[in-house]
């Protein structure tokens, strides 16, 4: 049989080589002499010598190791022993007995088990160890003999990252001490079993997180062996809110199911008059997803030292949750033409989209918009065990030139100069709010962080945005990292009016100063009420310490001069709109308010604009203008009826069936001038989705999906998309046209896989209407002993 020859170096500790004593003595008259070539008990003599010098590079028949070991050195061997005439012992040999080698390791790493309680990581679909740090984890070691303490020694050591290093730590040595002591890597013998022994294990909770590789390093009298490393063994570390020193440490209990546990939320869209909101599968704990959220990390380059810093890992996540610069997890899209891929609006979870940019070796995903950025971005920064919630914000503005205002620029005649208009107010924006200290800013910075994945604006040349601490937000401390500006601008910048001058220039004309962010949203603790969080992002409204943190701000920004002089104001514009608004296929009825406050008549010259406009405050089309006089006697209120029909604005929708109403105007009298936006949208119906049959693990059941086209018009090559978890992986049905005003239904069979409340989700996808989707509650029974 050959003989399998290994480097020494390969079997190498770092920054030693091992050293074998080779048991030279004095050459006797015997070892001098040239032995017969043909005589066996020399031979095997000599096999056996050399196996005593170098059992690895002449193993013994017969190894029974469960686990593999790798001896890296051998003490002296005795010299006296005699070696000519005897034949080799076939069952080990006496080296093998006196050294201490690793049998087997057990990580108790069942779901079900002390350590993945202990650790609230039995919700992973995954059977490695997964351990939070900061906290005592237990492991079993089989060894070949017993173990003794005052003879052996024995350490772990875990290695993670692709240069592993002690100084940066991603390569750990852990010592077996006599008693654990709280943040430190350290393992304490707690029981001994014979040849097994049973270790408490410590981690600091500073440690880098990731997927670590195991091996044990043995020493005795008569030499050193390290075990084998073994995948099956890789232990996977998470932070840890549960524990008071992680800088991810939450006190409530109920926010942590919340914003850690909870694989399900609400995310909320529309206009701040018309909230609407969906269900969000984020399924964090879903086979293959740990693994997928590593491998984003991984994708982004960044060393894995600075994966035990929350800071350091969100702002990472943030910039690779979309695909600019670096090839992240998903591509934006808001053109309207998804032909390359998935429509945003068709997505209603995390798992499909981080298993296909996995699977797919780091290929973006087709397409994404804010609200898929941002609860992909939940999905992957719970999973590592960061509390972190989806929020939106309604009348969300987007500074583009670091003003911290909001500019709209009028020509002559008080019409929108579209080509200037860069800044842009989106009828609701969706990003992240992430929890950790801050001990990189003062004190009292601590706590929700905004993190934005969307790629708007770079940030140190990447497109990412955060953590930008919400304290600093709501106190205008914009000087605050990271990227504190432009969240504000978001939440609470002022909308300034400039109209264009004869010679070219720009004259500020007026200002809007409670036009941005408002009900900012996220979904309840413990129910899925919407919660309303603006006062944690602002003062209140309009009150003296919200001025402050406004003028305090955009002190910093790049037009410090721009505020309106404050100006006799005697006539007021106001537009409304009745009930939830107008469903789609409908009319559009809005109402216009003008109020004359003075003692004095007034006429009012009023410009009026509609335009489709994507859900981002960007421009499509304009579908039609007006222009009114209105006369108001003293002290009158009129209210203006406005219509916009359905022929009007049918061929020009997109996306979030979103509009907006531009007024301008001015009054003869005093040259006040007037100016608002109203953006409202088209409701669209839900799909309605019904449980068929007993929901039970392992037994197959249904449930129906039906749907009312409210347009009247065919809809054209209608997709329908299904997912649930514990209940059916995300399918996608292609279900062709469907007719004007029509009803259809359809029958989705599945087997479900896991107990407890479940949530179905369903969305509809087509070219002439998106975002329509649906969603039902379904309690599945454990599974019956009847069912295989």
């Amino acid at each position: 049989m050959p003989v399998e020859t290994r480097s020494f170096r390969d079997r190498s500790a770092v920054g030693r080589f091992p050293s074998v004593t080779l048991g030279f003595g004095e050459d006797t008259e015997e070892d001098k002499e040239e032995p017969e070539e043909d005589s066996p008990e020399e031979e095997n003599a000599c096999r056996r010598w050399l196996r005593k010098v170098c059992p690895c590079c002449c193993p013994r028949p017969n190894d029974d190791d469960i686990t593999d070991t790798v001896v890296t050195a051998v003490d002296d061997l005795d010299k006296g022993e005699e070696t000519d005439g005897e034949k080799p012992a076939t069952g080990g040999s006496e080296l093998d007995e006196l050294l201490l080698k690793v049998r087997s390791i057990d990580l108790m790493k069942s779901k079900s088990g002390e350590n993945r309680t202990q650790h609230r990581t039995h919700l992973y679909q995954s059977d490695h160890l997964i351990i939070r740090r900061g906290q005592t984890f237990h492991m079993w070691i089989t060894l070949s003999r017993p173990f003794n303490p005052d003879t052996d020694k024995l350490h772990l050591e875990l290695k993670t990252g692709p240069l592993p290093t002690v100084s940066k730590g991603t390569r750990v040595i852990i010592p077996l001490v006599e008693d654990l002591k709280d943040g430190r890597w350290e393992a304490a013998l707690v029981k001994q079993d014979d040849k097994k022994i049973k270790l408490s294990v410590n981690s600091p909770p500073t440690a880098v997180i990731g997927q670590y590789q195991l091996t044990v390093e043995t020493n005795c009298a008569n030499g050193r062996a390290i075990s084998t490393h073994d995948p099956a063994n890789d232990v996977f570390m998470l932070f840890n809110p549960w524990c008071d020193d992680d800088a991810v440490f939450m006190d409530s209990e109920d926010k942590r199911q919340e914003y850690v546990l909870n694989d399900i939320g609400r995310i909320y869209y529309g206009t701040q008059n018309q909230i609407g909101v969906r269900t969000w599968n984020y399924g964090q704990f879903d086979d293959g997803i740990l693994a997928a959220c590593l491998f984003v990390l991984e994708k982004s380059g960044t060393p894995p030292s600075g994966w035990g810093d929350p800071i350091t890992v969100v702002r990472v996540i943030s910039a690779m949750i979309n695909s600019p610069d670096d090839r992240g997890v998903l591509e934006g899209n808001w053109s309207g033409d998804y032909s390359g891929g998935s429509s945003p609006a068709i997505w209603s979870g995390s798992v499909e989209i981080l298993k296909e940019y996995h699977q797919n070796s780091g290929l973006p995903v087709k397409y994404g918009q804010c609200w898929v950025f941002a609860g992909t971005l939940t999905t992957v920064v719970r999973c590592l065990g960061i509390p972190c919630r989806t929020v939106t914000n309604f009348s969300s503005a987007h500074d583009t030139d670091v003003s911290l205002t909001t500019d709209v620029y009028l020509d002559e005649n008080l019409d929108p100069i579209d080509n200037l208009n860069a800044d842009s107010i989106w009828n609701f924006h969706v990003w992240n709010d992430c929890w950790m200290a801050r001990p990189d800013l003062p004190a009292g910075n601590g706590g929700w962080q905004a993190v934005d994945a969307t790629p708007q604006e770079t940030s140190q040349g990447t497109f990412r945005c955060g953590p930008a601490s919400l304290a600093a937000i709501r106190n205008g401390q914009v000087f605050l990292k990271h990227d504190t500006p432009f969240v504000f601008a978001e939440v609470n910048s002022d909308k300034i009016y400039w109209q264009r001058n004869l010679d070219g220039t720009f004259s500020q004309i007026y200002s809007e100063k409670k036009t941005v962010g408002h009900y900012i949203s996220t979904k309840a603790v413990g129910s899925d009420e919407r919660d309303d969080i603006t006062h944690l992002y602002k003062q209140p409204e309009g009150s003296v310490e919200e001025r402050i943190a406004v003028e305090t701000a955009c002190s910093y920004g790049s037009k410090a001069e721009a505020y309106s002089s404050p100006t006799a104001e005697d006539v007021s514009l106001e537009v409304t709109m009745d009930g939830e608004g107008p469903r789609m296929g409908q009319d559009a009825n809005l109402t216009i308010t003008l109020r004359n406050s003075s003692s004095q008549q007034r006429k009012v010259l009023l410009h009026s604009q509609v335009a489709v406009m994507y859900y981002t405050g960007v421009h499509k089309a304009t579908v039609r203008r007006d222009r009114m006089d209105v006369d108001l006697l003293p002290n009158e209120e009129n209210n203006l009826e406005w219509t916009l029909e359905y022929k009007d604005y049918k061929d020009q929708l997109i996306d979030q069936a979103a509009l907006m109403l531009t007024l301008s105007g001015r009054v003869n009298e005093t040259q006040q001038v007037l100016a608002t936006q109203f953006s409202f949208r088209l409701r669209t119906p839900d799909l309605i989705i019904k449980p068929i049959g007993k929901a039970a693990v392992g037994e197959k059941m249904a449930a129906e999906i039906s749907f009312t086209n409210p347009l009247p018009q065919v809809l054209k090559a209608v997709i329908f998309h299904v997912e649930g978890l514990g209940l059916l992986t995300a399918r996608k049905i292609r279900y062709g046209d469907i007719g004007s005003r029509a009803t259809v239904s359809l029958t989705e069979h599945f087997v479900p896989t896991l107990p407890g409340p479940r949530k179905l989700l369903a969305s509809l996808d087509c070219k002439q209407l998106t975002q329509v989707h649906g969603v039902t509650d379904i309690t599945v029974e454990e599974q019956s002993n009847g069912a295989l």
